[in-house]
């Protein structure tokens, strides 16, 4: 199934649980804007794309579970619900790119019904573009790849976070569709280990040799001349910078270092117009991620904790960015691509 989905039976939002991967595959129901916002912040869901498409179908949630008898109260409450959503991860740029479009379509309707309908028809345009887009962008990004290249990819930007397909490891896959042999190195991505749960079991899923290391070791891999290309994903794109998963910008430099290619997959909803990095809040997660590993604790428990979720790669570290619309190379990204949308 798709990582992210509507049950039209029931009207709720559908999903794979990702906290439970690797050891167990489940589809969990979110019903009500709350449990949605718990499986946003716990990263149930997660990733840019993915989170673009959990932001529409929210605002069709509260359009459908909504009681209220007028028009004007249907869009108030799908309002308040999409300030709710938006909070929930304020750096990556293309949960709040969801719900504002779906909030826009809705403001045509004429009626209750069309207001559930319309947020409905548009969330699930969302879904259907980002799997379009992500096949896109692959075509384009398989283009940089060579038969026999290694590539290392950092955190999980695969088709668990997007609608499905994937961004980095969409170029991967349709490299791989083209008859290229290309391995992968997956960074573990502390401290909640998605490239060694989530990449690794999915590449695994797709027979796509991948070898998983520790962050610390892209450095000694790239210097014994074990990675070809860096692919990564992001989270929001500015003028002068990308935020993707903490430790992305750490690879940046060894890879420039080195000599090797570093980009970066991502749609063009992930770039945000109108920012510049440092007007960029980076989230802050909870200490307990440090200070525990799963229920184990491996720290004091009154030890500080610095936790960002997202660091900033300068565009000058970029080597280019693979959208579905091309590929763009700084410095000037940002006026290039606006052009195109």
């Amino acid at each position: 199934m798709r990582t992210i989905d509507w049950d039209y039976e029931k009207n709720n939002i559908i999903m794979i649980d990702q906290t439970l991967l690797p050891v167990e595959y489940r589809v969990i129901e979110c019903s009500s804007i709350d449990s949605l916002c718990e499986a946003i912040i716990s990263l149930r869901v997660r990733g840019a794309p993915a989170l673009g498409a959990a932001g529409g179908f929210g605002v069709a949630l509260a359009a459908f579970k909504c009681n209220a008898s007028s028009l004007d109260a249907i869009i108030k409450n799908i309002e308040n619900a999409g300030k709710t959503l938006i909070a929930t991860r304020p750096t990556a740029v293309n949960l709040s790119w969801g719900v504002k479009r779906v909030i826009r379509a809705v403001e045509d309707a004429r009626n209750i019904k069309e207001a559930k309908m319309f947020a409905l028809d548009e969330a699930k345009e969302i879904a259907d573009e980002d799997v379009k887009k992500n096949m896109q962008l692959g075509e384009y990004g398989a283009s940089l790849l060579e038969d026999g290249d290694t590539v290392m990819t950092h955190c999980n930007a695969g088709r668990l976070a997007c609608v499905d397909w994937g961004t980095a490891l969409g170029v991967i896959r349709s490299a791989r569709a083209e008859g290229k042999d290309i391995k992968v190195i997956s960074c573990e991505t502390r401290p909640l280990n998605q490239g060694s749960r989530l990449t690794a079991w999915e590449l695994m899923e797709d027979k796509i040799p991948v070898t998983l290391i520790t962050d610390s070791m892209s450095g000694h891999v790239m210097r014994k001349g074990m990675v070809d290309k860096v692919i990564v994903g992001a989270d929001r794109i500015t003028h002068d910078a990308v935020f993707n998963k903490i430790g992305t910008y750490t690879h940046s430099i060894v890879a420039k270092e080195h000599g090797i290619p570093f980009y970066v997959a991502a749609p063009v909803s992930t770039f945000d117009f109108e920012m510049f990095e440092d007007e960029v809040e980076i989230e802050i997660r909870k200490p307990e991620e440090l200070r525990f590993f799963g229920n184990r604790q491996i720290a004091p428990l009154d030890v500080d904790v610095y936790n960002p979720a997202f660091d900033a790669t300068p565009m000058e570290n970029v080597t280019g960015i693979i959208t579905e619309n091309g590929i763009y190379y700084p410095p000037f990204l940002i006026e290039e691509v606006k052009i195109r949308v």
